[in-house]
Order: structure tokens, then C-alpha cells, then sequence
């Protein structure tokens, strides 16, 4: 990991209405905490930045338009991911999708794996949001 003086890091990425854009997502996610030397929680982030892409693309995202992810290592080697869409609606962990469903759990998921979770503002649209307390990679300290 780089010199802590240089935090807070910010990486984004612009992805099309497309499902090609979850694995890219998921995959710019994996070389962004890779370069931060942060592994210890790589499958809790990858799995939320999955859910939130697949939730903006569902639900999120207008025809015509994309979504935007962005990734913060804060000071406290905290990552936060943000996923932006312009979608109308705010999101809401479902507790009752029926158990034969398919779809309904995602923001369970992020709930459950991330640290803190939350919506905010965006105009248009809304920015889905959570954070990971993180550890450095063995021998980076």
C-alpha cells in the first residue's frame, strides 16, 4: 500500500446499461483493492459492488444511461464503494420476498457484509452506499 499521507485514494468507473457491466464492475473492484494491498475483506466488497451493480441495473438505471461506481480508501483504511444511478426510487432491504423468489435479497447481503450502508441524494437519481473496515495485506502494515 502507498504512503497513508497520500489517503483518502478515489477510483470511478463508468459502466453501460448492459450485464456485462457487473463482472467489469466486480473485476475493477478486485484490481482496485489489489493496488490498495487490502484482501483481508475482498470478498465482502466484491460481493456488495456485484449487488449494487445488479440493483442500479435492475432497478436503477433509464434506458439509455449507465451507472457510475466509485471507490474511496479513507484515511482509517475504511473502503467505500458508491454506486450513482439516475433512476427514480430509493432502495430498501426487503424482509419479506417470499421464500420461493428468485430476487429480493441483495440489500440483506450488503447489510449483512458491510460495516455501514446507506442511500443518499443525487440529481438525478440516487447514490447506494457502504463501507468496510479493512486491514493492510500481510507485510504492508
Amino acid at each position: 500500500m502507498k504512503d497513508a499521507t497520500q489517503l483518502p485514494y478515489f477510483h470511478k468507473r463508468f459502466y453501460r446499461r448492459t450485464p456485462r457491466s457487473v463482472p467489469m464492475a466486480r473485476d475493477f473492484g478486485r484490481k482496485t483493492l489489489e493496488r490498495w494491498g487490502l484482501t483481508d475483506r475482498a470478498d465482502d466488497v466484491l460481493l456488495c459492488v456485484s449487488e449494487l451493480a445488479t440493483n442500479a441495473l435492475l432497478h436503477g438505471v433509464p434506458v439509455g444511461r449507465g451507472f457510475l461506481l466509485h471507490m474511496w480508501l479513507l484515511d482509517d483504511l475504511v473502503v467505500r464503494l458508491e454506486m450513482h444511478d439516475s433512476g427514480d426510487g430509493r432502495p430498501v432491504a426487503s424482509l419479506t420476498a417470499p421464500a420461493e423468489d428468485a430476487r429480493g435479497r441483495g440489500l440483506l447481503l450488503v447489510d449483512a457484509l458491510a460495516d455501514t450502508w446507506g442511500v443518499g441524494e443525487r440529481d438525478p437519481g440516487k447514490v447506494v452506499w457502504c463501507e468496510f473496515a479493512c486491514a493492510p495485506a500481510e507485510g504492508q502494515a
